[in-house]
């Protein structure tokens, strides 16, 4: 085992770093307030190389690893989670499944712009009544020759109203269940393709959570990614490398809100002394730096065996698993140090532990990345 880090790897950390507290800072409360899509520190992000880190050069991304990819996650992240799911969207789900999936003119003509950060991608898999049960797809993909037509609807999709490029999973042969799944890349502005509410959320506020409408919506079949069927195997597999990142987003979170309380408990004195002398503080942090380091692990554990071309689905389960868990149980404490400060927004972590809880459902729920591992075991 190897725990130094490239370069390279450092580099991109400390360029992140860098972004978040430069850019990113400024303006996250109001953000957050306002529900306000980071609409010009995205397009930063792209011009960083970050909302293509994974893509290779050849179609306009960075070409750098799994592991580069989780450092600069967990940096932006301690600053601002809304901007992080957006940065994990666009990277693990839209770009990767590109890259690996789709044909050289869907790159040349989706992936290039999407890699650079030119466009934003969404990733189009829940519905009303298919969010963990992802085989229950009730939207419909009807073959009508040189292309399909879609009907239905989709729930909760980040980058909802700011993406350029959609990826539908739909139904398009229901005796096959599961098998008969397809994925579709849909433009938007495309006839019968409707964004719809925005949803008015607890926490990652900033982001641009909608529901999307598709009524005969007119997709060319060449827009159809990977064989007839093939849809349902593409949502898993992306899935797993999308729980990488959303590790890291937790992560993050945990990570940025342990470095507030540290430097707020070395500020903050009651009876006489910084709130840091006393033992039950320290032995909160103590417990907060651990259970982070542990998390960080695991993370990066996933990341480097994604880089390996090595099965990595037990080990992002248990990252994300582990690192939400972890992401809640430090931001709650991490409040309980600033005291009543930790109550108001100026004091940041409040919005922290709002945005912590949706790391434990979205991209595969506490319960299925148990479910996941469980069958893992019995392999």
């Amino acid at each position: 085992m190897n725990f130094d880090l490239t370069e390279e790897q450092k580099a991109v950390q400390a360029a992140a770093r860098d972004f978040a507290q430069t850019e990113l800072l400024p303006g996250v409360i109001e953000r957050d307030e306002l529900q306000k899509f980071p609409a010009e520190q995205v397009k930063k992000l792209g011009g960083l190389g970050l909302m293509g880190i994974m893509t290779s050069e050849t179609y306009g991304g960075a070409g750098m690893d799994t592991v580069s990819y989780v450092l600069a996650m967990e940096e932006i992240c301690k600053i601002d989670a809304s901007i992080g799911v957006c940065m994990s969207v666009n990277n693990s789900l839209v770009c990767w499944g590109l890259e690996h999936f789709g044909t050289e003119a869907q790159k040349q003509k989706y992936l290039k712009p999407l890699a650079s950060g030119e466009l934003i991608g969404a990733f189009c898999l829940s519905e009303p009544e298919a969010g963990s049960d992802a085989t229950s797809q009730r939207t419909t993909a009807v073959d009508c020759g040189d292309h399909y037509l879609i009907n239905g609807t989709k729930n909760w999709i980040t980058n909802g109203n700011s993406a350029s490029i959609y990826l539908v999973i739909a139904q398009t042969h229901p005796e096959l269940k599961h098998k008969g799944i397809n994925v579709f890349i849909v433009e938007k502005g495309m006839p019968g393709f409707v964004v719809g509410k925005k949803e008015n959320k607890m926490g990652i506020r900033a982001s641009d959570t909608h529901s999307l409408m598709f009524t005969d919506v007119k997709v060319p079949k060449e827009n159809r990614i990977g064989d007839d069927g093939f849809g349902f195997k593409f949502a898993m597999q992306t899935l797993n490398g999308g729980r990488i990142g959303i590790a890291a987003q937790a992560l993050g979170i945990a990570a940025g809100a342990l470095e507030l309380s540290l430097k707020y408990s070395m500020e903050r004195k009651s009876f006489g002394t910084e709130i840091f002398n006393h033992q039950a503080i320290q032995f909160k942090l103590a417990d907060m730096a651990t259970k982070i380091d542990a998390a960080r692990l695991l993370v990066l554990k996933a990341a480097y065996l994604k880089d390996q071309h090595k099965d990595y689905t037990e080990a992002a389960a248990m990252a994300k698993l582990f690192a939400s868990q972890v992401a809640m149980d430090t931001t709650i404490e991490a409040v309980q140090i600033h005291g009543g400060y930790g109550f108001v927004k100026e004091f940041h972590v409040e919005r922290m532990m709002r945005d912590a809880k949706i790391t434990q459902i979205y991209e595969g729920t506490s319960e299925i990345q148990k479910l996941v591992i469980g069958r893992e075991l019995f392999k």
